[in-house]
């Protein structure tokens, strides 16, 4: 009921405001104003708590209201410096009560003067300065006055000769940022309020209001990421504490690449106590293996891979997989296909005597990076997440030489589910786990991570083996540019940081107080970013690549807003929010295409889209011209189909026996007004598998032929009625290939879906459109 007390608090301090404009002419009102329109019987009290509830609610803003350090330092000075100083308020609070609330603030505070709007009638928009000038007898030249309302403080005070100051609270841009974080919020944490968070909101706005003046990259750090990694430096700080509290000797080691930033943080506030360490899941894989079977799990995650990356990983050369190698164009597999013939390619001892070596020159690089690492009773291993597979090995080396440490995963993301197997005594926790949010959301974060992992790593590439204290490390593709960008966010992360501890204290703020709180708040800022990007951070971070490392050194973009628009031609909408990778970064992609997709994809991973509003219906059917390569022709009946959104879609399929060249689609059929969203073709083995392919080709607009319809951009208008687009077919080796049309009509008219009156699908239908004028013939009826 929470929710729904604040919602009727609003909206009887609206009613309130709108009957006091009716009868004089202002909306200046009093608490207990508003409280005559709350609904009290709907809460089970009666009329006589609205004395009580004015009390409670002036009570949470006495513990809630901060003192601004700045604005208290600036009037101490003033009243120093002998001026008459005092405050002016739009508020529903009395005077008396407004003072109450200036001294629990700041203890001791005086003034000259005190004016509270609503016991004068009139706000500063209004009269109130006209009424402080008068009593006060001050002239309004001399009169000077500091405000973050712009309309009330600024031209208020200046409609009557004041010299105003404006001192806002929060730019439109973070506020905006604001406004989609608490959404994102009540999306992902839907049973929790959003309106409290320990005075994290309050801190941001305090030091993005320093530091203003930078550049794109490292405001993004401030206002975005340092909150994120700031909550996870106390999550980290938390861990490491419980355990000290039990006695044990601590050390911890921050995993590179992206382990990099939360080690940096860490680094600011505890100096020398943490270690970045470079371990991968490719080196402790190995380096845990005592059977092939680790080692064909790490090969088949690899998308391509050939005999050199292979001999890098496992540092032999076995002629039976040589030859494997050579039996490929180039010289290149599949990591699949190399991890289904490994075991009959090598010998399992093999593996015994290549981990043996990664596991001794692993245990020398750690003995040298984390301080008295033998002597540890614990060792926290901190990353970005997410299912524990370096500790997981790392727990394997360790029981093989005999090292009894405990290890304790801190982890920002985690897949919980993958900790059933984390070894008794270890531990694994994430910041932001399933008791934060839901399995659903977490893997749809998870699958937009890329974004941040860039933002976090290293501008080195990853390390494939050491020598002595000495890191060997893949080559690193990514543009210098790249690396430039996320060093500057994190420069922006570090100022955040650093200027956060510093005003904490002086706000009285605690932000990470409450762990669940912190936690809840760190998924809606790091999910906002992730999911609901804004332009600006689509144009600074939407040119990043993915190096997907891993044998492979490929860059993968994080942005396609093409594929997901082709996705959403050939397959729908949401079969398009389960693409797989690349593009890396998902949600954005929908973003480019608009902040509406956004939404809707952020709907799908938080469970919330529902496939039978957004899914197809069947609409009808339509004859479309199918011309052979022979000369001959024939007229084909296609399904018709309308999404969620209205659009309509058609699929053809083709087989390669029927040799068709041309498709005529008769486009003034379904409108004679309307938008081509696109034209795209999947191929496979059998229609179905051909459905599935996520791998889609686009038909050029420019290939398209004309026939009665005039085109503009994506937009065609047809002559009449007989108004034709021709498809060109182009060969094929599968053996089945289906066109997808997709477009909207502009005759702006419901198009129902087709069934019988039990709600199953009607066996057949015949649709003519014309215009906004339809007839539809179905099964008789």
């Amino acid at each position: 009921m929470s929710v729904s007390f604040v919602q009727h608090r609003i909206q009887a301090e609206a009613r309130a405001r709108k009957v006091a404009l009716e009868r004089s002419g202002s909306t200046e009102v009093h608490i207990a104003d508003i409280y005559k329109y709350f609904p009290f019987r709907l809460f089970d009290l009666s009329r006589d708590a609205l004395r009580d509830l004015a009390q409670i609610e002036f009570a949470a803003e006495l513990e809630l209201c901060r003192v601004n350090p700045e604005m208290i330092e600036q009037y101490l000075d003033m009243k120093r410096g002998g001026f008459r100083t005092g405050f002016i308020s739009d508020t529903y609070w009395s005077t008396d009560q407004l003072a109450r609330l200036l001294r629990s603030c700041s203890p001791g505070l005086t003034w000259d003067f005190l004016y509270a709007s609503c016991d004068h009638g009139s706000g500063k928009s209004e009269a109130l300065f006209e009424a402080y000038l008068a009593e006060q007898g001050i002239d309004a030249a001399s009169s000077f006055h500091i405000g973050d309302n712009h309309n009330a403080d600024i031209k208020g005070a200046r409609r009557h000769g004041i010299r105003p100051r404006y001192y806002p609270q929060a730019s439109a841009a973070l506020a905006s940022k604001f406004q989609r974080e608490t959404s994102i919020y009540e999306l992902l944490c839907p049973d929790q309020p959003s309106r409290l968070d320990c005075g994290a909101r309050t801190l941001r706005r305090a030091v993005t209001a320093q530091s203003a003046e930078h550049s794109p990259a490292f405001h993004l750090g401030v206002t975005v990421l340092g909150p994120v990694m700031a909550a996870f430096d106390a999550f980290i700080e938390a861990r490491r504490s419980a355990l000290a509290r039990e006695g044990a000797r601590v050390a911890i080691g921050f995993l590179g690449r992206d382990g990099l930033l939360p080690h940096r943080v860490w680094q600011a506030d505890h100096g020398e106590t943490g270690a970045y360490v470079e371990i991968n899941r490719r080196v402790s894989l190995v380096g845990s293996a005592d059977t092939l079977e680790p080692l064909c799990e790490l090969l088949s995650r690899i998308i391509k891979i050939d005999a050199a990356t292979f001999v890098d990983i496992v540092k032999v050369q076995p002629p039976a997989v040589m030859n494997f190698f050579a039996q490929y164009p180039n010289g290149i597999a599949s990591g699949r296909e190399l991890a289904d013939a490994l075991p009959d390619l090598m010998d399992p001892r093999e593996i015994t005597d290549i981990a043996a070596g990664v596991r001794a020159r692993l245990l020398a690089y750690l003995r040298v990076h984390i301080r008295d690492f033998d002597n540890c009773t614990d060792l926290i291993l901190v990353d970005l997440g997410y299912s524990a597979s370096v500790q997981k090995s790392l727990r394997r080396i360790f029981d093989r030489e005999g090292i009894r440490t405990r290890l304790h995963g801190a982890y920002l993301l985690t897949l919980d589910d993958a900790f059933d197997d984390i070894a008794d005594g270890d531990s694994a926790e994430g910041l932001i786990s399933d008791r934060v949010v839901t399995p659903h959301v977490k893997r749809m974060l998870i699958r937009n991570v890329a974004l941040l992992e860039q933002l976090c790593c290293s501008a080195e590439g990853s390390a494939r083996d050491y020598r002595g204290s000495e890191v060997l490390r893949e080559g690193d593709q990514r543009p210098a540019a790249q690396l430039a960008l996320a060093t500057e966010v994190q420069s922006g992360v570090l100022a955040y940081t650093a200027r956060a501890r510093e005003l904490a204290p002086r706000y009285a703020l605690q932000p990470y107080a409450d762990p669940a709180v912190a936690a809840r708040w760190a998924a809606a800022v790091l999910g906002r970013l992730l999911l609901l990007p804004d332009d600006d951070e689509l144009v600074l971070l939407g040119g990043i690549k993915h190096d997907v490392n891993l044998g492979t050194q490929a860059l993968a973009p994080l942005l396609d807003a093409s594929f997901v628009n082709d996705c959403i031609v050939a397959r729908g909408l949401v079969s398009a929010c389960t693409a797989p990778a690349p593009p890396m970064w998902l949600a954005g992609s929908f973003a480019a295409l608009s902040p509406a997709h956004a939404y809707l994809y952020t709907l799908f991973g938080a469970n919330r889209l529902s496939v039978n509003v957004f899914g197809e219906a069947q609409c009808g059917t339509l004859q479309v011209g199918l011309f052979r390569h022979d000369g001959q022709a024939s007229l084909e009946a296609i399904n018709v189909y309308h999404s969620g959104l209205g659009d309509l879609r058609l699929r053809i399929p083709l087989s390669r026996r029927m040799t068709v060249a041309t498709i005529a689609l008769p486009l003034a059929k379904l409108t004679s007004n309307g938008m081509l969203h696109g034209i795209t073709v999947q191929y496979g083995e059998s229609a179905a598998k051909a459905a599935d392919n996520s791998n889609m080709k686009t038909i050029a607009e420019g290939r398209l032929t004309d026939a009665g319809i005039e085109r503009s951009g994506r937009h065609f208008r047809a002559a009449g009625d007989d108004g034709m687009l021709l498809i060109p077919v182009d060969g094929f080796e599968d053996d089945v290939a289906i066109y997808t049309v997709a477009l909207t009509a502009l005759d702006h008219d419901r198009i129902l879906a087709l069934g019988d009156r039990d709600g199953n699908e009607a066996p057949s239908a015949t649709l003519t459109w014309r215009g906004a004028n339809r007839t539809q013939a179905t099964n008789g009826k």
